[in-house]
């Protein structure tokens, strides 16, 4: 749970983002990455090496085995500390808020930027942490476009991947087309704006012709530019009174997908029939499709994405502290949202305690 990796935060120490990292290399070819490349890695003493590995362990950001040989791969846990320490060196966010949502692919968190000024309200950004492979690798194979005929993967690539096709798409398309707008990457993870809004399945709409409207107006042009969602329903399309975003890309596909026609007509058929059992509003399905593609290709963008490409891990070699970040009380929200210097305190007090344990 992305909660128990926030307790743990402070008390992570550089070696252990060092090992963390060694493992997720390793795991680039291995399930179980053997001890001595873990240490060839991480540079440290093996009686350490071995300490802190039991230490992880038993926190559940690690897992081991002796059969064959002595090994390791990461929990999802780690994985997040691993991706929450490159943010906090870069200084994206510096504060964790409420849990917004969590599927079976993602979980859902709200973080946030302190202010320059006292005075001001931090940034409220959300963070997408990826979760696919994690119950199954053979059914995310199987519906995963980006993952067809790999030969190897791990939940790490899988995830990593979602994360970075959904990252790359929402950057080429922000802002012509109505997504949040996409702020850092990093591992299986995205930090982004958070969608206007509320979710379209849990909100009444006052005007939904109008609503109706915009929505195919952003899937032709999205269409326009040689992409089609493919995943789209109800429950990724976000409605407010200045429009709608939609959100949850991982799986979009080019026009030159050999089943491209067929995902434009289930994405069109699942808003479709929404608006029709909600709100009584009957389009034909065909003609939708037809007004969709009529305004033919404007920009192409699906013919210059990048390849899927694998990368190695990130070292995390400095010397900063670790453990600068803070957790925001959920009741404490609507004065932390007012207040800077709340975030600020908070803050600075977390930040002594990774400098103390660093």
């Amino acid at each position: 749970m992305i909660d128990d990796v926030l307790k743990l935060f402070p008390e992570l120490k550089k070696n252990d983002f060092r090992i963390l990292a060694g493992i997720e290399l390793g795991m680039k070819d291995r399930e179980w990455v053997p001890l001595p490349e873990i240490r060839r890695y991480a540079e440290i003493p093996i009686d350490k090496l071995a300490y802190r590995l039991d230490w992880m362990r038993r926190r559940k950001l690690v897992v081991g085995t002796l059969d064959p040989y002595e090994g390791y791969r990461l929990y999802f846990e780690g994985y997040d500390a691993l991706a929450l320490h490159t943010y906090v060196r870069r200084k994206t966010f510096d504060g964790i808020g409420v849990e917004i949502g969590v599927g079976k692919e993602s979980v859902v968190m709200e973080v946030m930027k302190k202010p320059e000024l006292a005075i001001a309200d931090p940034e409220v950004y959300i963070l997408k942490l990826h979760r696919e492979g994690r119950t199954s690798f053979r059914q995310v194979r199987r519906t995963r476009e980006h993952l067809a005929g790999k030969e190897h993967f791990s939940w790490i690539y899988a995830a990593r991947l979602a994360a970075e096709r959904e990252y790359d798409i929402m950057k080429k398309i922000y802002p012509d087309i109505s997504v949040p707008r996409p702020v850092d990457q990093n591992r299986h993870t995205i930090v982004m704006e958070r969608a206007r809004g509320s979710e379209l399945s849990k909100t009444l709409l006052l005007e939904p012709e109008w609503h109706l409207d915009e929505i195919l107006t952003q899937i032709r042009k999205v269409y326009q530019k040689g992409i089609i969602h493919s995943d789209l329903s109800e429950y990724n399309i976000f409605v407010s009174d200045e429009g709608v975003q939609i959100i949850d890309w991982p799986q979009y596909v080019t026009i030159r997908h050999p089943h491209a026609d067929e995902l434009l007509r289930r994405d069109v058929s699942n808003v479709l029939a929404h608006f029709a059992r909600k709100y009584g509003i009957e389009r034909d399905l065909d003609e939708t499709i037809a007004e969709i593609r009529s305004g033919g290709l404007t920009e192409t963008v699906g013919t210059d994405l990048p390849a899927d490409t694998e990368e190695e891990g990130e070292e995390e070699t400095d010397d900063e502290p670790v453990g600068e970040i803070w957790r925001k009380d959920p009741e404490s929200r609507k004065n932390v949202m007012k207040a800077g210097k709340t975030v600020r305190d908070r803050t600075e007090r977390l930040l002594r305690t990774g400098q103390k344990n660093g």
